[in-house]
């Protein structure tokens, strides 16, 4: 059987990082993808040294030329594709409340977190239908959960809860295909984001990911957190 082939976006660093590891040691085929190609290859070359199917390809995932660009070359190379995982993200919040926060800086929050998810789903789709088992894993956090929000980090929280939104309606539009997509909460994780004193790893931090990603869910259109289905 040939391998399963991955895409992860933000993959040179923190979770995607360890996404990208972990799916390699199940033996997927990995596309390691990173805004910066000097940060990415070394994130690649890294897990190339471990012994891993990895493969690295520059993607900025606001940019629409940049998207079609990554579409047309897995089209190419491998005419399937069977796994996205919608990692990439950034966190711009300064203590600021959704009085004072800049729309700057929402916009650009949107834009990484929310609009490029869409993007590569829309234009990866016709790749994924082409797969027995196609899947949609969108990193999400417990700050776009409705029932525990409030008013802290607003520009991060709004993009959390809109990306779960996309992940309903993405799982809605792709019902009658053989494509599953789900969201998941990787908790407080010591990455350069949720900064040292997080109480969990990198390693479980990318695990729920991993299991959507190649595990037996049998669901679609729901929000995960170790494993489990949490509220949105």
């Amino acid at each position: 059987m040939n391998p399963k082939t991955a895409i992860v976006t933000g993959a040179n660093r923190g979770i995607g990082l360890e996404i990208s590891r972990q799916l390699g040691q199940l033996g997927v085929k990995v596309i390691m993808t990173a805004r910066s190609e000097e940060k990415g290859e070394a994130a690649y070359s890294q897990l190339k040294e471990e012994g891993l199917d990895v493969h690295f390809h520059a993607l900025d995932v606001t940019n629409e030329e940049s998207i079609q660009m990554l579409s047309r070359d897995v089209k190419e190379q491998y005419g399937t594709l069977d796994i996205l995982i919608n990692n990439a993200g950034i966190f711009l919040d300064d203590k600021n409340s959704i009085l004072d926060i800049d729309l700057d800086t929402v916009r650009k929050t949107m834009e990484t977190n929310v609009y490029g998810p869409l993007r590569l789903s829309q234009v990866l789709v016709p790749l994924l239908k082409k797969s027995e088992d196609g899947r949609i894993v969108n990193v999400s956090s417990g700050m776009g959960a409705i029932e525990d929000l409030g008013g802290w980090d607003p520009a991060y929280s709004l993009s959390k809860t809109a990306l779960n939104v996309l992940t309903i309606q993405l799982a809605d539009a792709l019902r009658d295909s053989e494509v599953m997509v789900n969201s998941m909460c990787p908790g407080w994780v010591r990455t350069d984001m949720g900064g040292s004193s997080a109480p969990r790893s990198v390693e479980e931090g990318a695990d729920t990911a991993v299991w959507l990603a190649t595990g037996e869910v049998g669901r679609t259109g729901r929000f995960f957190r170790d494993r489990k289905e949490i509220s949105w």
